[in-house]
């Protein structure tokens, strides 16, 4: 069976990767493992090559580079994104498989930070928060709408003078319908013990 978008583009790597190329930027491989220095150079060529066939990136230039050549890569229109067919064709087995890779992935950000040397959870700004708001359909949409726009603003910084990486994620939940299955073990189709 042929990989999903959404299961190529959770991979932890390709997570970097895209988010290295957000905001219409444009990187070397050169450039993209000097940004994300903790990933190997062979690494970064097998991951670039998935994401350029998979088209989630694209080739903007080829320059010509003491004898070789060199490729500036870009996202593609939408690259980022999940199909409609990764939300709506696949198996609530599927869809939770892809929800624990985004989670693994937040693990393994996490675990980075706290294995440097030093660290200070509350002047680092680490935060951990849970909210729950009941909303309209129109509502919920606004209130994308507006974190979208205040992240935009400042998603195109370039990394230095003084800057440090944050990574912010989001995971929105809505809670199960009145009368829905929820609690039901999909294998067995009873409610779970």
């Amino acid at each position: 069976m042929a990989q999903s978008k959404a299961d190529l583009i959770l991979h932890p790597i390709r997570m970097r990767i895209i988010q290295a190329l957000l905001n219409e930027r444009r990187r070397t491989t050169q450039q993209l493992v000097k940004e994300l220095e903790d990933i190997p150079q062979a690494t970064m060529y097998r991951h670039l090559s998935k994401l350029l066939k998979a088209g989630v990136l694209e080739v903007a230039e080829e320059n010509k580079v003491r004898g070789a050549v060199e490729k500036v890569y870009y996202l593609s229109q939408g690259g980022e994104d999940a199909t409609p067919s990764d939300t709506t064709e696949q198996s609530a087995g599927e869809h939770m498989a892809l929800f624990q890779k985004f989670i693994s992935s937040l693990i393994g950000d996490f675990s980075a930070y706290v294995q440097q040397e030093k660290y200070d959870l509350q002047q680092d700004g680490v935060s951990m928060r849970q909210v729950q708001l009941h909303l309209t359909d129109d509502e919920y949409a606004q209130l994308l709408t507006e974190m979208r726009k205040s992240m935009q603003k400042y998603a195109g910084n370039e990394a230095g003078s003084g800057r440090r990486r944050r990574i912010i994620s989001t995971i929105v939940i809505p809670g199960a319908l009145p009368g829905s299955s929820e609690g039901v073990n999909e294998e067995e189709g009873q409610k779970g013990q």
